[in-house]
């Protein structure tokens, strides 16, 4: 007699007992958690401040990669629900496995870096072009007015930095990043200075170690060098004026990569080890006048505006390079600008067309040079 061994069974395996009774329970919570982020998602949009589109209409090319959802996603993030469970996420990654999120990349040594500047862009080749064209158009547009454009890339921190990056990779395609793009300007004709050459030598200390931008070693070094540039313009700078430097004592400084890891608002024992900073005091020397046209005339304004992004409000690098030129220097750079904001908004201010500068100084970081090209930048007549 033969023996069938019974062929096993292909359906789904039965919910055991526990499995049943924790299910309503699930599914209550779960219903509860979304019906919760719906009606914060709501109470956001009641007050305002939600913007459906960016300002600037998107492209085909955007809403094809998901640039347009991408943005409401991140405004819908700003509701109070999905805020504190972000930052409770954020805080618990860092405190049981030190993860700081897709943002920041952590190198050695407490060494955090920004991850835009290790990322590839898409079509990098193309909007570094588009941007070295809208320079040189600009640099066309203030040439016709007389004022002359000198361009300043700021390396990316993890160039300089590279000794703190400890195995944390850097695609070998960004080695030549910013000096191509300054040689494609210098071919045109455009007065540019990659200030690699500047804080290459410093090495690590030309930055700060939980902060995108450089400490005041690097803005002094990167001052300097371009003080020595408008020399060579020939440019004068005006007007003449001396500047006193003091230091203030050792105090903790906030990087703002700790708050872009999501973990600011921890108690400070608990966030990555605080940086110390002995930040310096640049005051202006006091100047005879003889009389109220020399204190609110033309000629007491500065000749040097300066444009750009944070790099110029970080460090002291103004009082710096005022210093290092002997003249103070109208600064024009904005928080978050980016490539485009700041020559934006300047050119078409009542500041550039009722008193126009004989030098404008834009401050690049090289991490924007390959991202997606913005609107046109347009010199107000």
């Amino acid at each position: 007699m033969t023996t069938t061994t019974p062929t096993p069974s292909t359906g789904p395996t039965p919910p055991s007992a526990t499995a049943l009774r924790s299910s309503t329970l699930a599914g209550a919570v779960l219903a509860a958690f979304l019906g919760a982020g719906l009606l914060s998602c709501g109470w956001l949009m009641a007050q305002g401040s939600f913007q459906w589109l960016p300002g600037k209409l998107a492209s085909n090319e955007d809403i094809l990669h998901g640039e347009l959802t991408h943005r409401v996603a991140k405004e819908l993030a700003k509701a109070p629900l999905p805020e504190h469970a972000a930052q409770l996420e954020r805080g618990g990654s860092w405190l049981l496995l030190g993860d700081t999120g897709p943002r920041v990349r952590q190198g050695c040594d407490g060494w955090l870096f920004l991850s835009d500047e290790l990322t590839i862009n898409r079509n990098a080749a193309e909007n570094a072009a588009a941007k070295a064209g809208q320079v040189i158009a600009l640099r066309d547009a203030l040439q016709a007015r007389g004022i002359a454009l000198l361009v300043s890339v700021v390396p990316d921190k993890s160039r300089i930095a590279a000794s703190a990056l400890c195995g944390l990779p850097r695609p070998a395609s960004l080695a030549q990043r910013a000096q191509h793009w300054a040689d494609s300007l210098t071919m045109a004709g455009v007065q540019v200075l990659n200030l690699t050459e500047a804080l290459q030598p410093l090495g690590a200390p030309a930055y700060l170690r939980l902060d995108t931008h450089w400490s005041e070693v690097g803005t002094q070094a990167a001052a300097q060098t371009i003080a020595a540039r408008v020399k060579a313009m020939g440019i004068e700078p005006a007007p003449n004026r001396g500047f006193d430097v003091s230091k203030q004592a050792l105090a903790p400084r906030a990087g703002d990569l700790v708050r872009l890891a999501g973990l600011d608002w921890l108690e400070a024992r608990l966030q990555p080890a605080a940086e110390r900073v002995q930040a310096s005091v640049i005051k202006e020397q006091a100047q005879a006048v003889d009389s109220l046209d020399d204190l609110f005339g033309d000629d007491n304004l500065p000749n040097v505006a300066l444009i750009g992004t944070s790099f110029s409000r970080n460090s002291n690098f103004v009082g710096f390079l005022q210093q290092a030129l002997a003249a103070p220097v109208g600064n024009f750079a904005k928080d978050g600008g980016e490539f485009y904001g700041a020559a934006r908004a300047y050119f078409s201010s009542a500041a550039f067309t009722q008193t126009p500068p004989k030098l404008v100084i834009w401050e690049i970081p090289e991490r924007d040079l390959q991202t997606s090209p913005g609107p046109a930048i347009i010199v107000k007549p």
